[in-house]
């Protein structure tokens, strides 16, 4: 059955959602910020933005009437960066039709407050059922699938329900979806294998070689794992879609930003001119600074978050990132 989609967000992520869904068949339409953000996309027939020469497909709607669009949805994508989620939330709860299932596109932690995206709705979609609230995650390259080329996902959420409504709406011959019901392993899995992309980025950037970055994206595997499981994640979902999946994407892609946030700063770029300098979002940067918050609360050992931590905020050089790693004292691996 193809339901009826919003998608909350022009990024470049909402956008690829909202061009897979309406080349399927389904009745999707995106919201935008603004009447004349709306005007200039369906003058245009695309976004030049972010996705520039990718047309709309026959029957993508763009409409920027809140109301209107948000109460028609029956499944409502959000797919906006961390620091602008729970905003985005405020703006579109007075709207959301009860029966409708949110979906979060967002792969981040919200500053300040360290919560997971769900967490975040959850506190203001307050006419929702937080059993409602779903996370979609897992190696999803936007341009990759924009492109027609197959992927896969997993769809996690409490109410198995609102987790098949979206699976059978999202599931297509070239992007396959999966359910779990592991919401904090999905959605922390997808947040901070961003911090072990900047690491990789760290490891090409300096020409460290595949050994080290095997080593490193490795051991970064079992720090988010370790998390994870402190936080009342599953550990198998680490090893899945969400987990070694997304962090084989994103530490080996020329499309990852957090790779090239890493790559570019053993270059000797600044974080600051690196980031002024593009368009989307590295949520990788904050993740790590919320995730070596964490894990100083729990008590959680992450070496590799520290020294990612002490490289974007503190001026360490790559180089000596890596020569810190290598000079730990001997241990067991597991």
């Amino acid at each position: 059955m193809r339901r009826k989609v919003t998608i909350v967000g022009t990024t470049t992520w909402g956008t690829t959602i909202a061009i897979m869904l309406a080349r399927n068949g389904v009745a999707t339409t995106i919201l935008a910020r603004s009447e004349d953000e709306a005007a200039k996309l369906i003058s245009d027939g695309e976004n030049n933005r972010f996705l520039p020469g990718i047309k709309f497909p026959d029957g993508l709607m763009v409409s920027h009437h809140i109301q209107d669009v948000v109460g028609g949805g029956e499944i409502i994508v959000i797919a906006v960066p961390s620091y602008s989620l729970r905003n985005n939330a405020v703006l579109i709860s007075p709207f959301l039709n009860t029966n409708s299932v949110v979906l979060s596109a967002t792969k981040g932690l919200e500053i300040g407050s360290n919560k997971r995206m769900s967490e975040v709705l959850s506190e203001e979609l307050v006419h929702s059922d937080p059993s409602q609230i779903c996370i979609l995650s897992g190696p999803n390259l936007a341009k990759e699938i924009v492109m027609g080329s197959p992927a896969s996902a997993v769809v996690a959420g409490y109410d198995l329900d609102s987790v098949n409504r979206i699976q059978e709406t999202f599931n297509s011959s070239l992007f396959r979806v999966y359910d779990s019901s592991d919401v904090v392993g999905v959605e922390l899995a997808g947040a901070l294998k961003n911090v072990i992309a900047l690491g990789a980025g760290f490891c090409d950037g300096l020409g460290i070689g595949d050994n080290a970055k095997g080593a490193l994206i490795t051991r970064g595997l079992a720090e988010i794992s370790r998390l994870g499981v402190a936080m009342g994640a599953q550990q198998i979902t680490f090893a899945g879609l969400a987990g070694i999946g997304d962090i084989i994407a994103t530490c080996s892609s020329s499309l990852s930003r957090n790779h090239y946030v890493g790559q570019q700063l053993a270059l000797g770029a600044s974080l600051h001119d690196i980031t002024e300098s593009m368009d989307n979002v590295a949520e990788g940067i904050n993740s790590t600074m919320a995730a070596k918050e964490i894990s100083l609360n729990l008590g959680v050992e992450m070496p590799i978050v520290d020294v990612t931590y002490r490289v974007l905020f503190e001026g360490l050089h790559p180089n000596l990132a890596v020569s810190d790693l290598m000079e730990r004292p001997i241990r067991s691996e597991w």
